[in-house]
């Protein structure tokens, strides 16, 4: 099949890039990450007000680290 005049044949296509599909993963990890944190800190502070309403009063957690070390 003969080429018309003017019309050029399309450039070879470059392969796909994995950029993008890092990038995205990057960010989905991100957001398990921070979500695995916020439920912690949640259920920390869940775990504290439940203590507190049932009228304890040694509630708060204990620091038993020495300073200095």
């Amino acid at each position: 099949m003969p080429l018309m005049d003017g019309l050029r044949p399309p450039p070879p296509k470059e392969p796909d890039s994995r950029r993008g599909a890092l990038l995205w993963f990057l960010v989905a990890l991100l957001l398990i990450v921070l979500g695995l944190i916020l439920v912690r800190v949640l259920g920390n502070a869940g775990r504290l007000r439940d203590c507190v309403m049932s009228g304890r009063t040694n509630c708060a957690p204990i620091d038993t680290t020495t300073p200095g070390q």
